[in-house]
Parts: C-alpha cells; sequence; structure tokens
C-alpha cells in the first residue's frame, strides 16, 4: 500500500487551525466522555542537551487510526522540537502516512492552547502577556485570535535582545501592539490572557502577581523537572489540565510538589459538561496541559485527510 510522506510544508499547507481548533474541540470531548486506551509518554535524557520522546497510541472513539510520534527536544537547536508522526491503520496497522511533527506539534498546541482560553477565560479578555518568545509564544497569540478579540500584547524574554526582535516581528504578523516587558512581574500586571512557554526549572508567577480574573496558560512544565507557576498560585487556582495522571507526573502540578487533589479538572471534562469550568469573573484560571497522544491523532487524521487531495504530496509502498 502507498504510505503518504509529508514535509514540513506538506503539512503546513493541509493544516487549517480554524477546522483544527472544531476537531480537537471534539477530540477532548470524546476522550472525556469514553477514553480508548491509555496515553502514554516515554522520555529518556539522551544527555545534558537532549531528550528522546515517544507518545503513544494516539486514539479516538470514530477516528479508524492510530498515531505514535517518535520526539527528539534539543533546546538548543533550532527548530528546537523535530520528529516524526506515524498514521497507521487501526484494523490493520497498515503505515497510511509519516509526516514531520514538529510543525503539526507546534500548531496543535496553539490551538490547544486556544481551545482552552476559549472554555476558561473572560469573555471580554483582551490583553496578552507572553513569557518567553520561541515559535509557541508566535503561535499561542495567533491562535488566541481565534476566539478572542485582541487588544495589546506584552512580551518578557530572559535574552532582551530576542524580545525586541520577537516584538518587532509579532507586530507586522498580527497587526497589534505588541511592547516588550522589563520583568514578568511588568508584564503580567496588566494581564487578561498569561501564555508562558519557557524552559524554566523554577517557578516565575506567584500569588499577587497577576490580576483576579486572569487566565494563564503554562506550556513549559511539560517533563520532569520543569516549572512556571508556583504551588501557592496553582492552589488558590481554576487548575485544568489535559490529564491528571500526566499532570502530576511530569507536569505543571508534578513540577512543584502537587498532587491530584489540586487539579479540577481535565479541559475535556470540561468541554462535555462533566465538570464546571470558571464560576466568576474574578477567579484565575490555569491550564497546564502536557501534551497528549490523542491531540496528535486528531491533528494528524486533520492532515492526512487534506493531503488525499494534494498531488504534490508524495508516496512510498513501504513493502516492496
Amino acid at each position: 500500500m502507498r504510505t503518504l510522506l509529508l514535509t514540513r510544508s506538506d503539512v503546513s499547507r493541509n493544516l487549517q487551525a480554524p477546522t483544527l481548533l472544531e476537531d480537537m474541540r471534539e477530540a477532548f470531548r470524546s476522550d472525556a466522555l469514553a477514553r480508548t486506551v491509555a496515553p502514554q509518554r516515554a522520555r529518556a535524557a539522551l544527555h545534558a542537551e537532549g531528550t528522546a520522546m515517544v507518545l503513544f497510541p494516539g486514539s479516538l472513539p470514530g477516528i479508524l487510526a492510530y498515531t505514535v510520534k517518535v520526539h527528539a527536544k534539543f533546546p538548543g537547536q533550532t527548530p528546537a522540537i523535530q520528529g516524526v508522526v506515524q498514521l497507521h491503520d487501526l484494523a490493520t496497522g497498515s503505515l497510511l502516512a509519516v509526516m514531520d511533527s514538529g510543525h503539526l506539534t507546534a500548531v496543535r498546541t496553539g490551538v490547544v492552547g486556544a481551545l482552552a482560553a476559549d472554555v476558561l477565560a473572560r469573555p471580554d479578555a483582551n490583553r496578552v502577556a507572553l513569557i518567553g518568545t520561541g515559535r509557541q509564544a508566535a503561535l499561542q497569540l495567533k491562535s488566541l485570535r481565534l476566539v478572542r478579540s485582541l487588544e495589546h500584547v506584552r512580551v518578557f524574554d530572559t535574552e532582551p535582545a530576542r524580545a525586541l526582535a520577537f516584538a518587532t516581528r509579532m507586530y507586522h504578523e498580527v497587526n497589534l501592539p505588541v511592547r516588550v516587558a522589563d520583568s514578568v512581574a511588568e508584564a503580567v500586571e496588566d494581564a487578561d490572557l498569561v501564555i508562558t512557554a519557557t524552559w524554566s526549572r523554577q517557578p516565575f508567577l506567584h500569588p499577587g502577581m497577576v490580576r483576579p480574573g486572569t487566565h494563564i496558560t503554562t506550556l513549559g512544565a511539560d517533563e520532569p523537572g520543569k516549572a512556571e507557576v508556583s504551588a501557592e498560585l496553582l492552589k488558590q487556582s481554576l487548575f485544568v489540565v489535559d490529564h491528571r495522571g500526566l499532570a502530576v507526573s511530569g507536569g505543571a502540578a508534578g513540577g512543584v510538589g502537587l498532587g491530584e487533589d489540586a487539579i479540577h479538572a481535565e479541559l475535556g471534562e470540561v468541554l462535555a459538561g462533566l465538570k464546571p469550568g470558571r464560576t466568576s469573573p474574578e477567579q484565575v484560571t490555569v491550564f497546564g496541559p502536557v501534551g497528549l497522544p490523542f491531540q496528535d491523532l486528531a491533528a494528524a487524521w486533520h492532515v492526512y485527510q487534506a493531503a488525499q487531495g494534494d498531488d504534490a504530496v508524495q508516496g512510498l509502498d513501504f513493502n516492496a
């Protein structure tokens, strides 16, 4: 059989964020109502500069395929995350597609962040703070525009020159005022939406730093030893994750020594109506995802369906 081979540009051409947002909304609901298999994240630190990771199996009710994702995470490289997603036929195991995972993961993470903000942030939230100015910060900002009308953006990075370059680029790309802040505290002081996307191993958001009613998405705390939001702030907030167990074993909860009792709900439970989301305008909400295999499947299936009609996509028969 013919296996589709999708490069980064192929994935980008066949990945539409607005449509994926709705696909992902349904994926979270389906996972909450009928989780078919426990997600697994196998991680091995190769050395101080790199980690090998496998996420599997991506599975969702109604999708007749599953995914296995193999990632290399090397923070010092550009891009920092490289790898492939394999899409297999659920009934036979046949390899339907192999696709670049870097762009797919980045876009699906941006879309998931926007989905959480749509559910948890105040309807009038329009001021954004970005802590960290890597690729994910840009995609989170662009994805937020799918669910909120934004007014202005403040950015902070530990490297001021990088923050300035990012602010300049984002001003032109999103047509919003983007200002560089001198500290985390300055960046978040009047924000409604705070996005943290760093490699930090120590919390830098603490009680009293954010205003009542703020929504925070903490993306950097996605593996053991990483932390961005303090335990005290998480305990004071409505804390939502994508998976309870993984949030404790290698996510925002476990990174600051908290257990499942600190977690209010999984995002899918809120989307499915099983748990309430925000209950007041003054409530601080926090979304702490680790990234799950079913999210990879939703994105990969989206790309695969679109690529069926893309004559530029190459294929290969691995059984030849």
